[in-house]
Order: structure tokens, then C-alpha cells, then sequence
């Protein structure tokens, strides 16, 4: 074997072993929801007045953990493919789909959809 060839087969063996340290657990996912669902939070409607819209936020923030558990968790399932995990999440009749690969996501279906039918619940 080349020199050229073992050097590559080292890199990616070494990436793959990188990649596999951190593929994104559930909890670290949920924690994604949570900091996607907060920022949507922060840009909802602003012709909604201010002080209610304080007043949902606030609610959310103390009960978000609580949404995550009982909407989001039992609804999840994980596809762990070693260097990285599909999420599949069907909440409020829409299906998201999320990439984690290094400690990292991807939304790939339905978040923005996810975001909206939530909005929409909320007000």
C-alpha cells in the first residue's frame, strides 16, 4: 500500500472516529428544539401587543421542558447511523426531520412548518 493511500485511509478513519464521538444524543436534540421553538419565541407576530407577547414568552420559557417531554420526546425517533442520526419528530400532525452530525443539526423537513402550526396554536 502506498504511502498516499495509508495517509488517506488514516484521515478518514480518524474523521469517522470524530464524527461517531459526537453523533448528537436525543437530549442534545431536544435542546436544539428548545433553542429553535425560544428564537421563534423572540420573532413571533409583532402586531401581537407587547406586553402578551412578553406574557407567552414567559409561559413558554417556564414550561418549554414540560412541551419537550410530553409533545416532542414521545413523538421522536432516533436513526443512529454511527457517524450521525436522523431525528424524525411528527408533532402537531407535521413531520420534521432533522440531520445531527458533529454536535451539529441540520433541519431538513418541516421545522419552519413545525414553528408555524405552533404560532398559530399559541395565538
Amino acid at each position: 500500500m502506498s504511502l498516499l493511500r495509508l495517509s488517506l485511509v488514516a484521515t478518514v478513519l480518524a474523521v469517522s472516529v470524530a464524527l461517531a464521538l459526537t453523533n448528537p444524543t436525543t437530549d442534545q436534540y431536544l435542546g436544539f428544539v428548545q433553542a429553535e421553538l425560544s428564537k421563534a419565541m423572540d420573532r413571533m407576530d409583532q402586531s401581537i401587543p407587547e406586553r402578551e407577547g412578553t406574557v407567552v414568552r414567559n409561559i413558554f420559557r417556564r414550561h418549554s421542558q414540560e412541551l419537550l417531554n410530553s409533545m416532542v420526546r414521545p413523538h421522536t425517533m432516533r436513526q443512529n447511523w454511527g457517524v450521525l442520526s436522523r431525528f424524525e419528530t411528527t408533532v402537531l400532525g407535521t413531520r420534521v426531520v432533522v440531520i445531527g452530525i458533529g454536535n451539529q443539526f441540520i433541519p431538513v423537513e418541516g421545522m419552519d412548518e413545525a414553528i408555524l402550526i405552533l404560532g398559530r396554536r399559541v395565538f
